[in-house]
């Protein structure tokens, strides 16, 4: 009777030692399917880079300071530190990844421009106006209307510059709610983002933020995977 015993603690501590080691490779492989999509490793720093208000040069918008906050939180669960720039920013971002958060009109982000004019030249975005065409989105073909507070969208791509040794990751939205809307969206499904994707080493995907009015920056969907247009000269 004593054997049974013996062999049955036995079984259920094999049991239980199994079960560890499944959970425990099931969280390493989420969080290197979450390291691979945003193009980090642990113990390396990240650059985040934050434009201004278009019409308040040297403040950012709320919007943007709690879409830095996201990123922070995300390279920490990364196991990564950050240091922030602002938009006006030279060089190279080098072995660091760098985020890249807001739209170059009005000089908001003016980094985000040169990466859109060196790596993006698929990608128009109009400029302030009076008619339907004001801060619309241009890819493939397609315009993507800016509909304040209504309906919004978002590009999100990946790229590496030939000078640097890790990715960019740039985000630009329409409005500052757009920036915070995507990276709250992709922080928590990724997983879906990358399954779109051929490769999640270069992308562009448009995200739409709907609804607005009602759930802010919450209803956020992926619209299209506009990579081949977005990197391809029109």
């Amino acid at each position: 009777m004593l054997g049974n015993i013996a062999v049955g603690l036995a079984t259920s501590l094999v049991g239980g030692v199994l079960v560890w080691l499944w959970e425990r490779g099931k969280r390493a492989r989420v969080a290197n399917g979450k390291a691979a999509f945003f193009g980090v490793r642990p113990g390396e720093t990240c650059l985040i880079v934050l434009g201004d208000k278009h019409d308040a040069p040297g403040t950012s918008p709320r919007s943007d300071v709690r879409a830095t906050v996201e990123l922070a939180m995300l390279a920490a669960e990364l196991g990564c530190d950050v240091e922030l720039e602002s938009g006006s920013y030279r060089g190279s971002n080098g072995g660091r990844t760098e985020f890249c958060v807001g739209g170059p009109l009005g000089g908001a982000n003016l980094r985000t421009g040169g990466h859109l004019a060196a790596y993006l030249p698929g990608v128009t975005i109009h400029p302030y106006g009076t008619g339907p065409d004001s801060v619309a989105l241009a890819v493939g073909g397609r315009r993507y209307l800016f509909d304040h507070d209504r309906q919004e969208y978002a590009l999100v791509a990946k790229f590496t510059p030939t000078e640097a040794g890790r990715p960019v990751l740039l985000v630009c939205g329409q409005s500052s709610l757009a920036n915070q809307a995507a990276i709250h969206f992709l922080r928590r499904e990724y997983a879906q983002a990358a399954a779109l994707l051929e490769s999640v080493t270069r992308f562009c995907l448009l995200l739409k933020v709907s609804d607005i009015g009602t759930y802010g920056y919450h209803r956020t969907a992926i619209e299209r995977d506009v990579t081949r247009e977005a990197f391809t000269r029109p």
